[in-house]
């Protein structure tokens, strides 16, 4: 018989094979009666029982004391959640109320976008860049801003957006689109007007750029990066007639830190009235070495070019700009030397166009142009950012260096001949210097890795 208790284990067997009798089995395991046990039996192995009560005592208290710290650390925890409530506002979602903008009433940020966004649209174009070594067209695209100026779809934007476009359309903030048409522009001033078939858009409001201060709050709207479409950035006006040079043309510029980027081009530029001051020129917001810079942005006051948006919706070029008649140069020292003149700095007239204004005004070559009402003169720059301010028909004063000596002319600009005016009519494709006119049977400038791209992508 095995028996198993307490890890005890006893083998008892009688010689007959029989079941060993009670009496016998209690005798095996110590028992005091009962016939002696069997022939041979396993004595039980004493066990240390000082061992197994320090163990029991020691596994009680780890009990005891785990069920202790459990119980503590409960009470901890729920102490701290009883302190650490988080608070949750029932306050309502803010309703942003549809102002319109009169001009007198200032309005919220988020008032002056929902006032004007639905006046804003997204400008996409695609061109011909030139021609694969297959001669076949490669085109390109670029996007731009641009605002609604009245409600049958005149919309006002940057010349350099749609510069080389050959097509150009428009979408509007509810998702609408329309093909547009290049109805005029004007290169010298980057401004350019488009046009869709539409009827009762939602047109801005413009406003007096000249009220502007420094420090003045601004918004701008636009496509940045042409992706991320009707953003809005704000900032503050950080200067006021900010003469800048792009490319060998000035431009007197609104000077903000608002964020503009790629894509915000043609869009509008706010004030605190929810009214359009300028026109937003992110070609601008780069260093003198093309390196994008960080907090500075510019915009087209709006008093510069008004009267020439007028004469573009309405004539389909500007008829009235400013024009005086001369071939201009930068005087400087060399020139100074060889005529003998005791001025290094203006503009030197090398002709004279007959009949112009400046024949009329009686200005001749060898004059120089050193300030024109009052307006320090030193470049052929400095003048065309003055001719900027005037319309035909404008009068200004014209202070003129002779050797004979210094003289006053008094001047009225002339509006430039009709073909000048006109050779904007249409923007001038411009393609990139690695591309021919078309394929020229391996002449002219191709890409040598085209075919490789056609036939492996």
């Amino acid at each position: 018989m095995y028996n198993d208790e307490k890890n005890l284990y006893h083998y008892t067997y009688r010689k007959d094979g029989a079941e060993p009798t009670l009496g016998e089995t209690l005798h095996a395991a110590g028992g005091q009666s009962g016939p002696r046990g069997p022939e041979w039996e396993e004595k039980p192995v004493k066990k240390n029982r000082l061992g197994l009560k320090i163990t029991a005592l020691a596994l009680s208290c780890a009990l005891l004391g785990g069920a202790a710290g459990g119980g503590a650390v409960w009470a901890a925890t729920r102490a701290v959640q009883s302190e650490s409530e988080i608070n949750v506002s029932s306050r309502p979602v803010t309703q942003v109320a549809l102002r319109s903008v009169d001009g007198k009433t200032q309005l919220s940020d988020a008032e002056i976008y929902a006032a004007n966004v639905n006046s804003v649209v997204s400008i996409r174009t695609s061109a011909t860049a030139g021609y694969n070594f297959l001669g076949q067209p490669v085109q390109t695209a670029s996007a731009g801003s641009g605002f609604v100026m009245s409600k049958d779809g005149y919309i006002l934007t940057n010349y350099h957006v749609v510069k080389g476009a050959e097509t150009v359309t428009v979408t509007m903030y509810n998702g609408d689109e329309y093909n547009a048409t290049y109805i005029g522009g004007e290169e010298d001033y980057d401004i350019a007007v488009i046009k869709v078939e539409a009827q009762e858009l939602q047109s801005v409001t413009l406003g007096d750029s000249s009220t502007l201060n420094v420090g003045d709050h601004v918004l701008a709207i636009g496509n940045p990066l042409g992706e991320l479409t009707f953003s809005m950035s704000g900032g503050m006006v950080s200067c006021v007639d900010r003469a800048i040079n792009v490319d060998g043309t000035p431009f007197n510029m609104i000077q903000t830190d608002a964020s503009i980027n790629p894509g915000n081009s043609g869009g509008p530029l706010f004030n605190q009235y929810g009214e359009v001051v300028g026109i937003v020129s992110a070609k601008y917001s780069q260093s003198s070495n093309g390196t994008t810079v960080e907090g500075l942005g510019f915009a087209i006051p709006m008093n510069d070019v008004f009267s020439m948006v007028k004469d573009i919706m309405t004539n389909g070029y500007v008829s009235n700009r400013a024009y005086l008649g001369v071939t201009p140069q930068t005087m400087n020292e060399s020139w100074a030397a060889q005529y003998h003149y005791d001025v290094t700095a203006g503009v030197f007239i090398t002709y004279v166009e007959p009949d112009s204004a400046a024949d009329k005004a009686g200005l001749k070559m060898g004059d120089v142009i050193t300030k024109v009402d009052g307006t320090e003169i030193k470049t052929v720059e400095d003048l065309n950012l003055a001719k900027k301010k005037y319309s035909a028909g404008d009068t200004a004063t014209l202070e003129i260096y002779r050797p004979d000596g210094a003289v006053t002319v008094e001047i009225t600009w002339g509006a430039a001949p009709k073909e000048e005016q006109t050779q904007q009519q249409e923007p001038v494709q411009q393609k990139p210097n690695n591309w021919s006119d078309g394929y020229s049977g391996g002449n002219g400038n191709v890409d040598p890795f085209d075919m490789f791209r056609y036939f492996f992508g």
